[in-house]
């Protein structure tokens, strides 16, 4: 069926098409959907493990079907310089609810194990567009920037709208910190390496089926990969988001790579981060006292006061700061993800980014402050390019 209603799958080759034959009732498959940095990233990696998982690239354009067909493999370019080709055990289709012009089509299968490694932006609609597929057999883990939008208030709500009670598949995460920098269709140079934090965001009607999933990625070599409990994996999305909503967007202004935030800890663009970080540290300490916080802190130690206490600690200004600048020296010599998307001319993140903080104090009322974020927004998608100067004036005046 067609007409935006039943996708159909087109495989690369008629060999790819046989193979996948074979092993769409093999439980191990592991779909991917999202081929860019981090979809090529976890793929190669996944393709390394012992057991060998069976995987598919999803595609939703025609034209990298044909780039694959001529020349298959994913090739990463490791922090060492050695290139890695991987092309043995994956299968690419391109997934479209138009009907080909002329060869082969046939309608996807249910789907076990699913990662989506798109653009934040779009990573839930593509769950959604593909919720027919998906039962309380399946686990689907995100892999992007930016926080879960399944985390409270609003999770349950989604799943128990889309799937009801008894269908609903696990949901998990991922948080990559390793630096991914696109060569091309399928090709990547891993700029830096760091680790990889997985768990549950939303377990659903069964949620011993998402072990498969997520043991086959915390235990992917070389992916240097742990699985998390799931307050954990909120705190870490958390701090991450402070990372991300940061760095990105001023590197993506003044066109410059990370180290230049963090060439003087006095200095005048210092100090439009501290403003930017005080703002989301103020939103941090009121999620944490939201009502909407209580099951997930429960879930895991139990004692929700004592959980708001530690964690209110953790938030504190001064943490988060030391944390960043951390990071930063870290990574100083990598390109953001939004200076790379903004150099290319695509759509940025900062709505995921940024964009959640004020979406969030909106959210707690009380009059939160949050206007150097909605600035820096602004600059971002009006495609601004400034000096250290201009920039760190708009974001630190009244």
């Amino acid at each position: 069926m067609y007409g935006g209603k039943t996708p159909s799958v087109i495989s690369a080759a008629t060999m790819a098409l046989s193979h996948s034959r074979r092993h769409y009732s093999d439980p191990r498959r592991i779909h991917i959907l999202g081929v860019g940095n981090i979809g090529r990233l976890y793929a190669s990696h996944l393709r390394k493990h012992a057991e060998l998982p069976p995987i598919t690239l999803i595609l939703h354009r025609a034209e990298p079907l044909t780039t694959w067909t001529s020349n298959p493999g994913i090739e990463i370019t490791r922090p060492d310089g050695r290139v890695e080709r991987t092309a043995a055990g994956l299968d690419v289709e391109y997934w479209t609810t138009s009907p080909p012009a002329h060869g082969y089509s046939k309608e996807i299968p249910p789907v076990r194990n699913l990662l989506i490694a798109t653009k934040a932006s779009v990573a839930l609609p593509e769950a959604d567009r593909l919720r027919g597929y998906l039962d309380a057999q399946s686990t689907v883990a995100f892999a992007q920037n930016g926080m879960s939008k399944l985390w409270p208030p609003h999770g349950a709500m989604y799943t128990s709208h889309r799937y009801g009670e008894e269908h609903t598949p696990n949901f998990a995460h991922c948080i990559t910190t390793h630096g991914v920098i696109s060569l091309g269709d399928f090709r990547s140079r891993h700029a830096s390496l760091a680790d990889a934090k997985a768990g549950l965001v939303l377990p659903g009607a069964r949620p011993a089926e998402s072990d498969y999933l997520l043991d086959m990625i915390t235990s992917a070599p070389g992916l240097l990969s742990r699985r998390v409990d799931r307050q954990d994996l909120w705190v870490l999305q958390l701090e991450k988001l402070v990372v991300n909503s940061i760095i990105n967007p001023l590197t993506a202004i003044l066109r410059q790579k990370n180290g230049v935030l963090f060439d003087d800890e006095d200095g005048i663009l210092s100090r439009a981060m501290d403003r930017l970080l005080r703002e989301m540290c103020a939103v941090y300490q009121s999620l944490l006292q939201h009502d909407s916080t209580t099951p997930l802190l429960a879930s895991e130690a139990g004692d929700v006061g004592a959980a708001r206490e530690r964690l209110a600690e953790r938030f504190r200004f001064e943490n988060l700061k030391s944390m960043l600048w951390s990071v930063g020296y870290r990574v100083g010599e990598n390109s953001s993800s939004m200076l790379q998307d903004v150099q290319a001319g695509k759509s940025t993140e900062v709505r995921d980014f940024n964009g959640w903080i004020v979406d969030m104090a909106s959210f707690l009322g009380g009059g939160l402050d949050t206007l150097a974020n909605q600035r820096l927004i602004g600059l971002v998608e009006d495609g601004q390019v400034l000096d250290a100067p201009a920039l760190a004036d708009r974001l630190l005046s009244r």
